[in-house]
């Protein structure tokens, strides 16, 4: 029996798609195509009715997986948010979307948010002219991400801008320009935008214990 990928294993867990393998996830090969079950040898029987407070983690250990952040950046990402005008669990999502690394896996530039994070790492973009290099920046509306012209000869991108001529799927949030290959945010994303069910309500929830 083949095996299934650690981040393969998430989903399932989840009970659905996370898209944490990038074009594998769209393909026949994603687990949850082969083996929607959960993970484990008890995998496909009814668990037992979760508690409040079970539901409340599991929902953000979800959030957390969705954009790889671990649980010291997204207590911080939650305080943040937390001081800000409006709704805490809204104000949450849209900041984890904006997050550098997301936000070049949103336009395309990667195909996954961990390629995404080794991508910005590696120096390959600028917003408004300026390098940066944090996966976690957080990025604002107006702003505009931009491939760094020095990188565009590599093989990698090469084989990505073919991709990205044919992509349709970029969220109304975020423009993408193929031939200058920039982006620019738009708007605010919504909690709707993400396309992965989750209550952000109920971490907040979580955390106010």
């Amino acid at each position: 029996m083949a095996k299934i990928d650690s981040k393969c294993k998430l989903c399932r867990r989840a009970g659905e798609k996370l898209f944490l393998k990038g074009d594998r996830c769209v393909s026949q090969k994603c687990a949850m195509v082969r083996r929607p079950n959960t993970p484990g040898v008890h995998g496909g029987t009814p668990s037992r009715n979760q508690s409040e407070f079970g539901k409340q983690l599991a929902m953000k250990q979800k959030i957390k997986r969705i954009y790889g952040v671990l649980e010291k950046q997204f207590r911080c990402h939650y305080a943040e948010v937390k001081r800000q005008k409006g709704v805490t669990g809204d104000l949450l999502l849209s900041r984890l979307e904006r997050r550098m690394d997301n936000v070049v896996y949103r336009l395309g530039f990667a195909p996954s948010r961990v390629t995404g994070r080794q991508l910005v790492s590696h120096k390959m973009f600028t917003v408004n002219g300026k390098r940066v290099n944090v996966p976690s920046f957080e990025l604002h509306v107006g702003d505009v991400i931009r491939l760094k012209d020095t990188k565009r000869e590599k093989t990698y991108t090469k084989n990505r801008i073919e991709i990205l001529k044919e992509k349709k799927d970029i969220p109304v949030w975020l423009d993408l320009n193929s031939e200058k290959l920039e982006g620019t945010i738009v708007s605010l994303p919504a909690r709707g935008d993400i396309g992965v069910t989750v209550d952000p309500q109920m971490v907040v929830e979580y955390y106010s214990k």
